[in-house]
């Protein structure tokens, strides 16, 4: 699989990651096929993958004291947006592929500025976005050792995006085609965590 791969640093401030995260989806189309965003999460003890994101309810300043108007992402967006990479099942693949690193998936990507972000790119990506939390480096978690499961999370999601390929090609190409079921997530806000 042949990737781009651009990195960008998104500083914790609404009103620049939401010009920065619509250029990104603008300026790059069609290249941009799929964005994952990366955010600290001081408190986190694993790798978290982030189903989905919610267009209320951001009540805390960023770094330059702003709070979004009335809380929210996006006037007369929909409430919840959920990538079309199955957190839960890449969690499950991934899982021992990286000695000494747990990782597990949400639905609630808390509210602050790493939802804001993702909720923007879902928003302008259609889906085809993620947002991965990741703890502090420590002892526990060096940098090497980071970046060896960040890569092996992101080629997991990259191999999950290429299958709706193969289930056309099958469709076309085959006279007994079962149906895939879809994302039934339903409001990302219940269900297991």
């Amino acid at each position: 699989m042949e990737v781009e791969l651009r990195i960008l640093q998104l500083p914790v401030d609404y009103r620049e990651v939401k010009q920065r995260v619509t250029r990104i989806w603008e300026d790059l189309q069609p290249q941009t096929q799929f964005a994952v965003h990366i955010g600290l999460d001081a408190s986190a003890k694993a790798i978290v993958l982030e189903q989905c994101a919610k267009n209320r309810g951001y009540r805390d300043a960023d770094i330059r004291g702003f709070r979004p108007a009335r809380g929210e992402c996006l006037p007369d967006g929909p409430e919840v947006i959920a990538s079309e990479v199955s957190m839960k099942a890449v969690s499950k693949r991934v899982e021992g592929h990286v000695e000494g690193v747990e990782v597990t998936f949400s639905r609630d990507a808390g509210r602050y500025v790493c939802d804001y972000t993702y909720y923007l790119s879902l928003h302008h990506g259609n889906g085809y976005a993620a947002l991965i939390h990741v703890p502090p480096l420590s002892r526990w978690l060096p940098a090497s050792l980071l970046g060896k499961a960040l890569q092996v999370i992101i080629q997991d999601m990259l191999e999950e995006l290429r299958k709706p390929e193969l289930k056309a090609w099958f469709a076309e190409n085959s006279t007994a085609v079962i149906p895939a079921r879809g994302n039934q997530l339903g409001d990302c806000s219940f269900g297991e965590n």
